[in-house]
């Protein structure tokens, strides 16, 4: 079963099919509207045009559009999708929140796999996301040092990016998810000066995860991290963690990088039941909310974007009626809560356990492939396993942010992207010993050829 991408010719050079993939993320590096609302922003219409333009392949080239299996993947959560859809308090919310769903975690991955012809394809995806993070780290810092970031704690000091208030988490992602890609290529076998470069890339975008103040961001990167280490070989990983522990003792502690409000936040973390602030309180009192929801509707949950229209009959009276935002070019603005911040729990409310079970399934299985993908290319070293371990990565770094966020924002998009990458790598990434880009042969354009199990 063969999976063929024909590479587009132009005057004897390969461009890379890829390469709308990347014009995608580089929207995300535009400032949004500070007065906008927040929701889907210009890189979410060019994911639009990124499935169309994937169709229109496919149609040409009269293929088979996905292997049985990829299929089979990306394919299980439609069912759970469906039911809760059909369920929705209103049609125009069914229709909303499945194509919403849709985009993020079925036809932009399965775009993104058809598109990626080889390990360079893969890696130029995997350095976009490494520019991109480093764009949006760098008008982060700016922003703290000057004074112009959201409000945190009374001060306009908090890491956005381009997103602005109204996607706070936005620039927080980017860079997550770009530290965990340098990380990953940081630890290939070859090419001396380019892990230099990676590692380099991965040590800066420490400093603007620290000032995103996002807790989340923080848990996920540094669990990501350990197993990229484990993955790579317990060796590598003693002396790489020792470096990352130098680079923040002086980040943090040398430089005095705002040690103080970093240091309270951190402590925050634990602060349950022993004074938590306030983000601590509304956050359990969602989850509290989206389980008693789930208890009264366990098979199917209340139907797509479901959650905000019962959330007050269920939640404690110690939730607030919204999140305070404002700075980074914005106006005060209460922020409505409309959702548990826990993909899971926003699932398990909405879909009930048939969504859930659905995308588990899904997910799991995906682990499943890529664990065993990377684990194959361990034996050289060399073949792919910097590939393996960013798809790793992308991977465990989204299922453990999912525990604290949810999708919902411009940033969001680049969430689906991952999970292309992911698909990729899991089911067609480790087939080929050697994946090298075509050569062009003159009056003979050859045809790329990706064999998926």
């Amino acid at each position: 079963m063969t999976l063929a991408l024909t590479p587009l010719m132009r005057r004897g050079t390969v461009l890379t099919p890829v390469l709308p993939v990347v014009a995608v993320l580089a929207l995300l590096a535009l400032p949004l509207d500070p007065s906008s609302e927040g929701g889907p922003g210009p890189a979410d219409a060019a994911s639009g045009f990124l499935v169309l333009l994937c169709v229109i392949r496919l149609v040409r080239d009269r293929r088979r559009p996905l292997p049985r299996t990829a299929a089979v993947v990306l394919g299980l959560p439609v069912l759970g999708l469906v039911v809760a859809a059909l369920g929705a308090y209103s049609p125009e919310a069914g229709i909303a929140g499945m194509s919403r769903y849709l985009q993020i975690f079925v036809l932009v991955p399965t775009a993104v796999l058809l598109l990626i012809r080889d390990l360079g394809d893969f890696r130029l995806l995997a350095w976009s996301f490494v520019g991109l993070a480093g764009w949006q780290g760098a008008v982060g810092v700016h922003q703290y040092v000057t004074r112009t970031g959201a409000s945190f704690q009374g001060e306009q000091i908090r890491a956005v990016g381009t997103f602005g208030p109204q996607d706070v988490m936005g620039m927080a992602t980017v860079v997550g998810i770009g530290l965990v890609c340098a990380f990953a290529l940081a630890l290939r076998r070859t090419s001396v000066r380019q892990r230099g470069v990676a590692l380099a890339c991965a040590l800066a975008l420490l400093l603007p995860l620290a000032l995103s103040f996002s807790r989340g961001a923080w848990i996920a990167t540094a669990v990501t991290c350990a197993v990229q280490l484990v993955l790579a070989g317990l060796r590598r990983a003693l002396k790489v963690a020792a470096v990352v522990a130098a680079a923040g003792v002086v980040l943090v502690g040398g430089l005095g990088v705002g040690t103080a409000v970093l240091e309270e936040r951190i402590d925050s973390i634990t602060q349950v039941t022993d004074a938590p602030d306030q983000s601590v309180v509304d956050r359990y009192a969602m989850w509290a909310a989206a389980t008693d929801i789930w208890r009264e509707h366990p098979l199917t949950g209340v139907g797509l974007k479901g959650f905000p229209e019962y959330r007050d009959a269920y939640a404690s009276p110690t939730l607030s009626s919204g999140s305070d935002t404002e700075g980074a070019g914005a106006a005060y603005r209460k922020q409505p809560l409309l959702s548990p911040h826990s993909m899971y729990l926003l699932v398990l409310s909405e879909q009930g356990l048939l969504g859930l079970m659905a995308f588990a399934g899904s997910w799991l299985a995906l682990l499943v492939c890529v664990l065993r993908a990377t684990v194959r290319a361990r034996p050289s070293g060399r073949h792919g396993l910097d590939c393996g371990l960013v798809a790793c990565g992308l991977l465990v770094w989204q299922l453990t942010d999912f525990v604290y966020a949810d999708i919902g924002g411009p940033s969001t998009v680049l969430t689906a992207v991952s999970f292309g990458l992911v698909t990729w790598w899991a089911l067609a990434g480790n087939s080929e010993p050697q994946a090298a880009p075509p050569v062009p042969v003159l009056g003979n354009a050859r045809e790329s050829v990706a064999r998926c199990p």
